[in-house]
């Protein structure tokens, strides 16, 4: 295995060409995890952006307008150039930059390239249209699209020598993907809605009278909205804090990459506590100012420490 160290010495012009692509496209369409990772150093920020614009061609095929056989079609493709950069079969001067940047992540930190299949197949079950009754279905689909992920980032962060309960680290990485997802989940419940998508599960939705779904700025006649959110909300937080338990793991950059990105959802999740009906009036999100008060408390590493002592009470 090539260490990070060694692969920004030993990466040609085409492969730091092909970097700065994925760079590129991450800073553009992806702006709260582009603020987490700017915390890493360069070879692991540069693999990271190779994750992410290979997983956002993945998307963008899923959200796109094209007919659903048609998606699936290029989903089935976009899985069989996953499979030539798992057989090492993608050169450096290949036409495509992404597979070539993805390549080279790949071979330098032992990625787990299996989590992307993961992401494809989560993604084939929104072109299908499916929905999901219980939790438990949903978390199916989470860790397709966001826990897979989650896995897929440890493997370019790595875990600190004699880290305590490190052999947990992968479930960890897991769960933080879940409450990801499921914040983002819950900030998008409209823009979902009206693009014909329900993912909460219909269990919930039934058990707070929003099973007439979500097609205006107003909650359902007669629903209890606000309960549904913070019903939600509170599982979105039980999933952060198991899966914080990550972060003293982690060295202190990537750590602080970790704690940046998921503090982001934490206050967005705040903020739709605050006002439940916000999420179908438009978009929630954090101002810079405030993105960047996390990203420089994650580096401080504030949160890591605040879970080590909750780790220390919990022990005693």
């Amino acid at each position: 295995m090539i260490r990070s160290v060694e692969s920004e010495q030993l990466a040609s012009a085409p492969v730091l060409a092909a970097y700065s692509y994925c760079e590129t496209v991450t800073g553009q369409q992806a702006r709260n995890f582009a603020y987490g990772i700017r915390l890493l150093p360069t070879p692991k920020r540069r693999a990271m952006s190779a994750l992410y614009a290979f997983s956002r061609r993945v998307d963008d095929i899923g959200d796109g307008v094209l007919a659903p056989d048609v998606k699936a079609t290029r989903l089935e493709e976009t899985r069989a150039l996953l499979t030539r950069v798992r057989e090492g079969s993608v050169d450096e001067d290949d036409t495509d930059p992404v597979a070539v940047a993805l390549s080279h992540a790949a071979e330098a930190f032992a990625l787990p390239l299996g989590g992307l299949d993961e992401l494809i197949d989560g993604v084939l079950m929104d072109v299908r249209g499916e929905t999901y009754e219980t939790w438990d279905d949903l978390k199916v689909y989470c860790r397709c699209v966001a826990g897979a992920i989650g896995r897929l980032s440890l493997a370019v962060f790595g875990t600190e020598p004699g880290a305590r309960g490190v052999e947990r680290a992968s479930e960890y990485a897991d769960t933080l993907g879940l409450a990801l997802q499921l914040t983002n989940i819950l900030r998008d419940v409209r823009e979902d809605a009206e693009g014909g998508r329900i993912y909460l599960p219909a269990d919930d939705l039934a058990k707070f009278g929003c099973s007439a779904g979500f097609s205006g700025p107003t909650p359902p006649a007669g629903s209890d909205f606000a309960g549904l959110v913070h019903f939600e909300v509170r599982r979105a937080r039980t999933l952060f804090a198991e899966g914080y338990r990550l972060l003293p793991m982690l060295d202190r950059r990537s750590g602080a990459c970790v704690a940046a990105m998921a503090g982001i959802y934490r206050r967005l999740l705040d903020r739709i506590e605050r006002d439940p009906e916000a999420v179908l009036r438009g978009r929630v999100s954090l101002p810079g100012r405030e993105k960047a008060y996390v990203a420089v408390r994650g580096l401080s590493g504030l949160d890591a420490r605040h879970v080590s002592r909750g780790a220390v009470r919990r022990r005693v």
